[in-house]
């Protein structure tokens, strides 16, 4: 059985959280060129977990959209009839 990274254990908030926070140092420019490195390593690890849990949650969304469709599309609509 595969072994998960400390990234893939985390919630999806936590990494964005831990992405944004390195892009900011990154930003700073206060780092040496290794932790630089280093950091920026880390941020594409977790830009690419944050992109595959995004694509995960939008498939779902297709799905549910897609099934609830079809329930809808059995459900005649509902209309008020107008009384004056």
């Amino acid at each position: 059985m595969k072994k998960q990274s400390k990234t893939e254990e985390l919630p999806f908030e936590a990494a964005f959280a831990q992405l944004e926070e390195i892009v900011g140092k990154l930003e700073a420019g206060d780092l040496s060129l290794d932790d630089a490195l280093a950091l920026f390593e880390q941020g594409q690890k977790l830009a690419a977990y944050c992109g595959a849990k995004l694509d995960e949650a939008e498939l779902k969304v297709q799905k549910l959209g897609a099934s609830g469709a079809a329930v809808l599309g059995a459900v005649e609509p509902f209309h008020l009839e107008e009384t004056h």
